[in-house]
Order: C-alpha cells, then structure tokens, then sequence
C-alpha cells in the first residue's frame, strides 16, 4: 500500500504531462492554414444559423454549427474601417480620420504590422482574393501590406458581371497583384471568380502552409444573379412584376427547401439568391480544401463587415437597381453606418475541424480580436510589441473560460458624429458631430435588458454612466486626431 502511495504523485504527474500536451493546440499542429471569410453587408439575420426559417445557407450553417460561434461578435460599421480593424487588430481611428468611413484613399502608413506581414515573417505564404478598398490605387494596394499575391478590387463594391468600380478614377478596379486585368474577366461573377482563385491556391502543392483573406463583394449591391443569362442583367419580369426575369430557371432563386421561393417580397428574394450563392461558393472552397488533404489543418474564420444596408438607391455601379427593404429582419436597432446594435453585431464564428469543439460563445468578441488570437495560435512573439486593441480568444475557443471584462468602443465617418462604448451589458451612444465631453453628454442603455435600445436610462444610472465615459475619454486618447 505504501508503495502505491509513494508511485501516486508520479502517476499524476504522468497524467498531467500527457493532458498539458494534448491540449497545446499549437504543439500538436504546428502552424495550420488560415482563412480569414468576410462577407459584405450580411446582416444578423441573412445567415442561416439566425434564421433558419428564411435563409438557405447550409454550408455556413454547418461551419458554425461544429465551429465555435460568438453570440455577441462584434464589427465596425462600414466595410473600410472594418478591414482595418481585422487586418490590424486595431480601432480604425488609432490611424486617423480617413480609416473611419469608406473610402478610396490610403488610411494606414506602409511599415505597420498587419495580419499578412505577421503571417509572411512566419513563414507562410499569402494572399488576398478579393474587395481590397484600404487604399484604391495601385501605391496602396495589398502587395505593400504583407501580400505575396492579391486578385479581385482594389475599390470596393463592383459590377457583379463587369468588376467595374464606379464610374471616375477607381473605375477600373479589377487587378492582380495591382495589373489591371484586360477585359475585367466580364461576364462571370464575382463571386464565382474569386472562389475559384481561391480553390487554385488551395490545391497548389506547397511545404508552407497559406493564409488567404477572402473578401467577398457578395452580398452588398449592386444585386445581380443572372445563373447562366448572363447576356441579361437582373431585373423584373414585365409579364409578372413580382418575380425577376428567368427567376424560376436560375440556380440561387431556388433552393432545395423552397426557403428562397416561399419569401413573397421579390427584392428580398433577390438578397437571398445572392446569399445562397455566396453559401454555395464558400461550400466549394471547402470541399477543395477536403479534396486536398488540407481541412483537418485549415482554420476558417467567418464574419460579415458590417450590419445589413436594409435600402439602396441604385444606380452607383454597374447594374444597379433601387431596392428597399431588402435585408432581412434583424432584432436590433439600427442598420449599416449605425453604432446601433444592428450595425456592428453581426454573425460571425470561427471553425477548426477537430482542433475546435463545436459550442456557442456569449461573451462580447469584436473582429480587432483575431489578430491577437492569431498570432497566439502561430506562435508569433513579437506581438507583445505591437500596441494592438484585440484580445487573444484562447480561453473562450481552445478552453471553457471566460475573457475579462473589457470595453468595446466604436466611432463612424471622416467628421466623426457617432459614437459608442460597452462595458459589460451597459452601452452608451451619441449621434452629433460635436465630441461628447461629459457623462451627461450620452444616452446609456442595458442591453440584456434592452437588446433594442429603446429605452435611455442615463438619468437612474450616473455612476455607470461617469464610469463609461471615463472609458470613453481613455479610448479617444488613442486615437490619430
């Protein structure tokens, strides 16, 4: 019996030695393959996973089923100061005015670490398949940023057929490695094109492992899903105004459970083919990455840019039609641009067969997190040096743990008139272009409470409220005025 007593401490010993190292993901797997997936204008609800009773998305349904996904993920509000936050991991406005809305200009200064460079010096090879926009002629492009090779727009939204930008100097946005590509391979769509750039890469027999930043144009407007009449733009059958011509004919118009059919509004029907193209698009990257012995190792990270555009004017690109009221519902106040919920929550989760186990995550995650948690994951040291915003997500993707308690801040456009900061379940917001300067100055709101933000509680609450601004003032500090 004594014996048995004195072997038990190295018994338990063993035990934990061999628990520690099957739980170090990155002992285990070494440096695994990255893509980072941004969709445009998906809004909380034009997924799936949301809302299963409207939405056909049965591949990003079932990545972010077996995946880890956040409740509560978070983004900027508009597509330009969103890449900046995913490809720095910081506040777009720690680099000045001009990250802080869409924009054709450069918004950040060669030299600064971003998600591509930090993947290069790790020795992996890199590359961006898609919208681009920080930074619109070719001194800007991705290639200065850490890119071995880019494809798709320099600018941001295009012509889904032609790849045009809007009509003036970014015009001609379609490229690669920053070479305009003769005749803008018109008259296939984007979405198709960038996903089958993607598949080459994948399918390249390489010794070092990828990182792609997949930023698709899909499914922000101009709405065109032509399936094979591609001689004919979408639009409205004259004989039957509520359905788009050839719609019953066209692949993304029509999805095995009917979900697409059974939507009476045609335009938000036409949101839902585009969105079912995108799923169908993502599903093939994925089968190329099972067909090549690359997805056990293959991490994928899934976030849309921004909260849904909801109504549109039309005629700004290529084939662009009016539309209203096009986005799905989502249980939030405030769409696109807005530092409402509805603006910045959007879906979002990351997926890593085997290596990840599926679960929901509730604690509040914003995109300015996955360059910490990546760097983390390679085994990137000179992150510590970097003065990022993110936080490293292990505890809540590799263990069952919690993040500590931090706050999250946003501001919108180039003459900054919206502003937000949460700490825990208090949120406070101000719409004016003059700077809040005192806890009095702001609305406050409970958002376990209050998902809505109807109700402005600022007056019950001044302690929460002073505590949140001092946050505030803390975090525009920071910023590059």
């Amino acid at each position: 019996m004594k014996a048995t007593i004195q072997r038990l401490p190295y018994l338990i010993l063993l035990i934990l030695l061999t628990l520690s190292c099957t739980t170090d993901h990155k002992a285990i797997d070494g440096k695994p393959n990255v893509i980072i997936i941004l969709a445009d204008d998906m809004g909380w609800g034009d997924v799936g996973y949301n809302n299963p009773t409207k939405v056909y998305t049965p591949n990003l349904d079932q990545l972010a089923t077996n995946g880890v996904t956040f409740t509560q993920h978070y983004t900027m509000p508009q597509c330009t100061p969103t890449r900046v936050a995913v490809f720095t991991g910081r506040y777009p406005g720690r680099f000045g005015s001009n990250a802080l809305q869409a924009t054709n200009q450069k918004v950040f200064p060669r030299g600064i670490p971003t998600l591509a460079s930090m993947f290069q010096t790790e020795g992996y090879r890199t590359y961006i398949c898609g919208k681009w926009h920080m930074g619109s002629d070719t001194i800007n492009g991705p290639n200065h940023y850490g890119f071995e090779e880019s494809y798709g727009s320099l600018a941001g939204a295009v012509g889904m057929y032609d790849h045009r930008y809007r009509t003036g100097e970014f015009e001609q946005a379609w490229h690669r490695n920053h070479q305009p590509i003769e005749g803008n391979e018109d008259g296939v769509h984007a979405t198709d094109l960038i996903a089958s750039e993607v598949a080459t890469i994948i399918k390249k027999e390489e010794d070092e492992p990828f990182f792609i930043f997949l930023t698709f144009h899909a499914p922000h407007t101009p709405l065109d899903e032509r399936g094979e009449f591609v001689d004919q733009p979408t639009q409205l059958d004259s004989l039957n105004p509520n359905r788009w011509l050839n719609e019953d004919s066209i692949t993304w118009f029509n999805d095995p459970e009917n979900k697409i059919q059974r939507e009476p509004d045609p335009e938000k029907r036409l949101l839902l083919a585009a969105v079912n193209h995108l799923d169908h698009a993502i599903g093939d990257i994925v089968k190329t990455l099972n067909e090549s012995g690359k997805r056990e190792n293959t991490m994928i990270l899934f976030s849309s840019d921004n909260g849904p555009q909801v109504n549109w004017n039309g005629n700004a690109y290529p084939d662009d039609l009016h539309l209203t009221d096009f986005n799905q519902s989502i249980p939030m106040r405030g769409s696109k641009l807005d530092v409402w919920e509805g603006g910045i929550h959007v879906p979002g989760f990351i997926n890593w067969p085997g290596k990840l186990a599926a679960k929901k995550v509730d604690d509040p995650v914003h995109v300015i997190d996955w360059f910490p948690t990546l760097a983390n994951l390679i085994g990137h040291e000179e992150v510590g040096t970097y003065p990022l915003d993110g936080v490293d997500l292990d505890p809540v993707l590799f263990k069952n743990d919690s993040l500590e308690m931090r706050d999250l801040y946003w501001i919108w456009n180039t003459r900054t008139n919206r502003w937000a900061l949460r700490y825990g379940d208090w949120k406070i917001v101000k719409y004016q272009i003059e700077e809040p300067q005192q806890a009095e100055d702001w609305q406050l709101f409970n958002l376990v409470q209050d998902p809505q933000e109807t109700t402005d509680i600022a007056a019950e609450n001044p302690k929460i409220l002073t505590q949140l601004h001092d946050m505030f003032v803390i975090q525009r500090g920071k910023d590059k005025k």
